[in-house]
């Protein structure tokens, strides 16, 4: 490429979110769009854009502007929030924050399970009390199963660290295949016979066409009375309403969630009450430093874009996940 392209940052007003992101002006120009009223003009002529923290509808508004833009960056790892209809159409170029929040994610579950087997949750609500609560023992998770549906960067992290804490580890994918890492992965076909074997359930999934309510009544049901069911995915992976019915029935032994249907959380639900529940507030990912290091993947991909090379971490926009 001869001439310096033109990138647009939505949103940000200015670099002082973005740290790092100065260095992108060494090489494009650069063209903040902090909402959806300046998406528009900045689109005009743009060649590339950084979706630090856009809105798809928004996005989608101003698309006609968009006539010669190239290629997307999104600072997440999932991309159901970017892609719509047009997008994926046509030819441009999407790539995604894969590998930045892996480990944080996967020390989120593990910190999940500890949670639950140790009855750490009660044991803080027995402190608030001051109530010397000590009739009842632990769990350990050494000698269980985990199942990581899902077996993705964030599944796999997840499930090194859990079978470094003695736990078997297995997972569902697309299709069946040998794996360095995993006992097993089978495909959907196996998906309710190997839910039936676990005692902790990983729900790692990106949303796309194929994954909207992949956890339904039926898999809840196949799962044991005492089985965790965890989810870093996407909430519309699962049917929210079959979770808080096997939840209050008792017919799975409790959650722990970063990720809902609706977001926030509405105050109504009754995931909020339900004692066997963690609720977190999608943050699982957020470690401290997690703006640079989006920014670097951004940066090294920039550079890339200008040299004509191919860019890191392509989506399959089609499908609508990362590709490898």
């Amino acid at each position: 490429m001869t001439e310096r392209p033109v990138v647009v940052v939505w949103r940000a007003a200015s670099a002082d979110r973005l740290p790092g992101i100065g260095a992108a002006g060494g090489v494009a120009e650069v063209r903040f769009a902090p909402d959806a009223s300046s998406l528009r003009p900045a689109l005009e002529g743009a060649d590339a854009m950084f979706f630090f923290h856009g809105s798809k509808p928004d996005l989608e508004e101003a698309w006609p502007s968009a006539s010669r833009l190239r290629w997307i960056q999104s600072a997440s790892d999932g991309v159901d929030g970017l892609l719509f209809p047009a997008l994926v159409q046509s030819e441009i170029e999407v790539t995604n924050a894969r590998g930045v929040f892996d480990d944080a994610i996967a020390e989120w579950v593990i910190g999940a399970m500890l949670a639950m087997v140790t009855g750490l949750g009660r044991s803080i609500l027995s402190q608030t009390e001051r109530r010397w609560d000590d009739d009842r023992g632990t769990e350990r998770l050494a000698g269980k199963r985990f199942l990581a549906v899902g077996p993705g960067p964030i599944g796999r992290a997840a499930a090194r660290r859990a079978r470094d804490l003695g736990m078997s580890v297995a997972a569902v994918g697309r299709a069946p295949r040998p794996d360095d890492l995993f006992e097993r992965i089978g495909g959907r076909d196996d998906l309710h016979p190997m839910l039936g074997e676990a005692d902790v359930v990983l729900d790692a999934l990106p949303l796309s066409p194929g994954t909207h309510h992949f956890f339904d009544a039926a898999a809840f049901a196949a799962m044991k009375p005492t089985a965790r069911f965890l989810n870093v995915g996407r909430g519309a992976t699962v049917d929210e309403a079959a979770l808080v019915d096997a939840l209050e029935r008792g017919a799975i032994g409790g959650a722990a969630l970063d990720v809902y249907e609706e977001e926030p959380l509405p105050v109504a639900s009754p995931l909020w009450s339900l004692p066997t529940v963690i609720v977190s507030p999608h943050i699982c990912g957020d470690f401290a430093g997690w703006e640079r290091a989006v920014v670097d993947v951004f940066l090294d991909n920039l550079g890339r874009f200008v040299r004509g090379e191919p860019l890191r971490n392509q989506v399959d926009t089609r499908a609508g996940f990362g590709i490898g």
